[in-house]
């Protein structure tokens, strides 16, 4: 018979690995901090990059002489450095100047949730900016040339004509942008805003335990991305529904 001092490591072990579930209960509260979080900043930031990202879009298909080059630049800066980046340098980074902690912007600026926030709208306006550009282009010609031969203005055959055929045709990237702006929120834990992975790590550190919290946000991640796959899903089945094949009608007896 092995000795229980031989056994006692092992079994020890086998318990520690088991993930207990009263723990991430007794701490709801922490997670439905960090879920509000979570989605409020994602939703705000993909609201107001997606507010600025249409505009830039128009003018990047355009080929607008001034705003084109400008537009390029923003969005090759903020696409081409990590969001971690870019949160750091405005949260951390603008702090440093003297004019900003005097400006009226401060009381803004000094919050991590308001500077998380700003860094995900601009990171998310750059990838929005290209993904309506490129379905704005791929309009087809001859949607274009109805709308002229109907006599519509340039405006008015974007809002009538291009813009609502483009976001058809965006529809599938604009959900991977969504799930990735979403992996991409977890930065915001790492300048002290709770979210789904702060509240993780909070719990976590109270217990002195390393599972739990973290296998509780990876679970709380996957949910809220099955959520957002269906509802695209359901979304592009309603705006798509012309596109669907359908019976062809019996014949009339």
């Amino acid at each position: 018979m092995a000795d229980a001092a031989q056994i006692s490591p092992i079994q020890d072990f086998i318990v520690s690995a088991i993930f207990d579930y009263t723990v991430v209960v007794d701490n709801y509260e922490t997670f439905l901090i960090g879920i509000w979080n979570t989605i409020t900043l994602v939703a705000l930031s993909l609201l107001f990059g997606g507010l600025l990202a249409v505009p830039l879009a128009v003018f990047r298909a355009e080929r607008h002489p001034i705003f084109s080059p400008l537009i390029w630049c923003y969005t090759y800066l903020f696409r081409g450095t990590p969001l971690l980046i870019q949160t750091f340098l405005i949260y951390y980074g603008l702090g440093q100047f003297e004019v900003i902690r005097d400006s009226f912007a401060w009381p803004v600026l000094r919050e991590a949730y308001w500077c998380a926030l700003i860094a995900f709208s601009l990171n998310s306006a750059a990838y929005q900016t290209e993904i309506f550009r490129g379905a704005i282009e791929a309009t087809p010609f001859g949607e274009v040339e109805a709308a002229k031969a109907s006599g519509m203005s340039r405006l008015t055959m974007m809002r009538r004509i291009i813009l609502p055929s483009a976001f058809r045709r965006a529809l599938p990237a604009y959900s991977n942008e969504v799930i990735f702006m979403l992996h991409g929120s977890v930065i915001a834990s790492t300048v002290t805003v709770v979210d789904i992975l702060g509240a993780g790590r909070t719990v976590n550190a109270k217990y002195y335990i390393y599972l739990e919290g973290f296998l509780a946000a990876a679970i709380l991640y996957l949910t809220l991305v099955f959520l957002i796959s269906r509802g695209f899903k359901l979304w592009e089945k309603h705006w798509h529904a012309h596109l669907r094949p359908r019976s062809a009608a019996s014949p009339a007896e």
